[in-house]
């Protein structure tokens, strides 16, 4: 967009990676477990699969390693499996109906965090493939900055949080090679100088006005290089 619009190179880049509260707050979206709209979940309505799609035809071994990787979720298999037989009866149609699903499925519960977050963020996580999109705005972010420039990425969960982290540490360092190799064979040189060695988060005052920042981390890198 930057190049397009004939606006780089640039002095900053900042990328929130925050959901869109409107979004959330559309039922007809499908984002909260709580809303008795469809189980759609796309960020944007073009996209093919919805989250719909995943949980009432992926087979069983897909549908948890989803669970496992994009939501961290403890239980994955226990839920993979029971939405498995669930849908050979009934799918899936609506987010309330998973979400109470999923509510009676798992066992472990942890305070102040409703038991089916981890599930609807692995599928909200799939169906936007949202992981490879901050791989590919990290690497478009680099290339229109200026020397001097600095790239800031606020994320809000751990997997977003270790993609910035692992990118700004690729990207600070002159070799990317195996480290079974005896010499360099990658020509790979350094153009981030790292400025956060820890990611920034908000103070409980900040959390007190605005709760959704609790979970927010923020990293910032800078370009070197010509």
């Amino acid at each position: 967009m930057a190049r397009q619009h004939g606006f780089d190179p640039v002095d900053g880049v900042l990328l929130d990676l925050g959901l869109s509260s409107l979004q959330l707050a559309d039922a007809q979206r499908g984002f909260s477990f709580r809303a008795e709209g469809p189980l759609d979940m796309r960020a944007d309505p073009d996209l093919g699969v919805t989250a719909a799609d995943i949980v009432n035809s992926w087979d069983e071994r897909d549908l948890r390693r989803v669970l496992a990787e994009f939501g961290e979720e403890p239980e994955a298999a226990r839920v993979a499996a029971a939405i498995v037989r669930r849908r050979s009866r009934e799918p899936f149609m609506t987010a309330d109906d998973l979400g109470r699903f999923v509510h009676g499925v798992k066992r472990r519960r942890t305070r102040g965090v409703d038991a089916a977050t981890r599930v609807f963020q692995a599928l909200r996580i799939a169906v936007n493939d949202e992981l490879a999109s901050l791989d590919r705005g990290l690497a478009a972010a680099l290339g229109i900055l200026r020397p001097g420039g600095r790239l800031a990425v606020i994320s809000f969960h751990s997997l977003e949080d270790r993609s910035v982290k692992r990118f700004m540490a690729r990207e600070s360092r002159d070799c990317i090679c195996p480290p079974h190799l005896p010499t360099c064979v990658c020509g790979h040189r350094a153009g981030l100088r790292v400025v956060t060695r820890r990611p920034l988060r908000a103070d409980s005052a900040e959390v007190a006005r605005n709760p959704r920042a609790r979970s927010a981390a923020l990293r910032v890198a800078e370009k070197i290089g010509s």
